[in-house]
């Protein structure tokens, strides 16, 4: 099964556990319109590649790139040139140069300064402070934008701009609960918000209020849903799934990342995709009642 990387790269991407949501879906025909409240790099939506989706996130860069994309203001060709013409500045500058690039970013965005960043950054992470400015350090390799790796950039953006252009596609800066009220019965939503206690950045800074109102919107809604999150490593447990998610259909899968900056650090986590429908892998099934969510509500927030 061949899958498309998309060309921006984000912590926690889902392109490994694409497989395993197809299959999730593989039994639901004909829905209407495909709902991604965390966007991030729209790994998932991208290769489902759903014929009317509406993609959410509160990354305002994140939404300007992908409308860039879709008006054609990035393209294969707008991003080549522009990359090509930065690689030489790069390898001159260096560290200097990246920090040059940052800092007329954070005065005024624009998505080839962010598709530069997010390509030259350590690590590939988008990680805001405080005041919405983008923070991440170089990535400490001058010769970072060569000729192979323009290409194989450009070429996503070629790959993703088609799916744009071939299906019904919308993009847009809101938080979750806006994008999820808009769902019905009949539509699908997919949600992969940060991982509560693991991930944190000034545009997906996630706390236990966040979670629970996630799990309200989602409780009430509609529409079907899949929700990404951890279920445990080999240090400890999400306390989140049995205090809120368990309620659902659970399904776990092990799952290994790569964003720790020493290979110690980095550790297979067992993933949980969790739904309020069912299929072949999972079998629980609990009636949450609206007396229950309220106790529950008042017992977390204790």
């Amino acid at each position: 099964m061949k899958l498309i990387r998309p060309p921006i790269k984000c912590q926690g991407i889902k392109i490994k556990l694409v497989p395993w949501i197809k299959d999730k879906i593989s039994n639901i025909s004909n829905y209407e319109v495909w709902y991604e409240p965390f966007m991030g790099s729209g790994a998932v939506g991208f290769n489902i590649e759903p014929n009317t989706a509406v993609f959410g996130d509160t990354n305002p860069h994140l939404i300007k790139f992908y409308n860039d994309i879709k008006s054609e203001t990035i393209t294969y060709k707008s991003v080549k040139e522009h990359l090509t013409q930065e690689s030489f500045k790069l390898l001159a500058g260096k560290d200097g140069y990246y920090k040059e690039v940052r800092e007329r970013f954070n005065k005024t965005p624009n998505s080839f300064d962010f598709i530069f960043l997010n390509r030259c950054c350590f690590n590939g992470m988008i990680r805001f402070n405080s005041n919405g400015k983008f923070n991440v350090p170089f990535c400490q390799k001058p010769n970072r934008l060569s000729k192979s790796y323009i290409t194989k950039i450009s070429n996503q953006i070629k790959e993703v701009s088609g799916i744009i252009k071939r299906n019904n596609y919308s993009f847009a800066v809101c938080n979750f609960n806006e994008l999820i009220s808009r769902a019905s019965a009949g539509d699908i939503i997919y949600c992969d918000p940060p991982y509560i206690d693991r991930y944190c950045d000034y545009f997906n800074g996630w706390k236990q209020e966040d979670e629970i109102n996630l799990f309200e919107c989602l409780n009430k809604t509609e529409a079907k849903f899949i929700l990404s999150t951890w279920h445990s490593n080999k240090y400890r447990k999400n306390s989140y799934i049995e205090k809120i998610w368990d309620n659902f259909f659970i399904d776990t899968k092990e799952h290994f990342y790569y964003l720790g900056a020493s290979q110690k650090n980095r550790n297979a986590v067992r993933e949980a995709l969790v739904s309020n429908f069912k299929d072949n892998s999972v079998s629980k099934n609990k009636v949450f009642d609206f007396h229950h969510r309220q106790n529950f509500r008042q017992t977390i927030l204790i």
